[in-house]
């Protein structure tokens, strides 16, 4: 049964606060929990304050909500501490935790699935050429925002940044970030991406 309803956002967005309340709950550094759940703290207000001009479509709010749950959930441990990321480490025999690569594929996929709704609904270019690669410079933007950001930290902050690198001793680290963000936000242009409909719902 598919959930359709228009307080659809609203139920996802106070799930989203609840579970940032969760997850501030003695986390292994606050410091690092705060640099990690930034976006959210940033992108939740600006979806509020635009929302009474611009709607996204249902398939958008849902990746923003899973977005913020990986935020969230890498800023309580830090990403080289979840869980998950152990478990994969020992199933699949990984070198590291690796939930920080499922964290840039979403850093890639989401911006991008974004960016594609915001084109399609306000500018003038039509479907395919400029509104396949736009969604992919922009999320790969703020994928090199990010980056400068993490470098800017370990400069400033020194080792107290170092759980927020969450680089694990990888001297490819960024590089591999940068990849796995290139890897989703091409996901958002090249998949036949029927369920993505940009619904007009202002």
């Amino acid at each position: 049964m598919k959930m359709k309803s228009k307080f659809e956002p609203q139920i996802l967005g106070s799930l989203c606060l609840i579970g940032l309340a969760i997850s501030s709950i003695s986390p292994n550094d606050y410091l690092t929990w705060v640099l990690e759940v930034f976006p959210i703290l940033l992108g939740v207000p600006i979806l509020i304050v635009t929302y009474k001009w611009f709607h996204f479509s249902q398939a958008a709010y849902r990746l923003m909500f899973i977005h913020a749950i990986i935020l969230m959930i890498g800023g309580h441990y830090t990403y080289a501490q979840v869980p998950f990321g152990f478990w994969m480490q020992e199933v699949f025999d990984f070198s590291r935790n690796h939930y920080d690569r499922i964290g840039h594929f979403a850093q890639g996929l989401v911006p991008a699935f974004l960016a594609r709704e915001v084109l399609i609904r306000t500018s003038p270019l039509k479907r395919g050429g400029w509104v396949r690669f736009l969604p992919v410079a922009v999320a790969m933007f703020i994928s090199a925002l990010y980056e400068i950001i993490e470098w800017q930290s370990a400069v400033i902050l020194g080792s107290s940044a170092d759980a927020f690198l969450g680089s694990q001793g990888d001297i490819w680290d960024t590089q591999w970030d940068m990849a796995m963000a290139l890897i989703g936000s091409s996901l958002t242009v090249i998949l036949p991406l029927g369920w993505h409909k940009v619904e007009e719902e202002n």
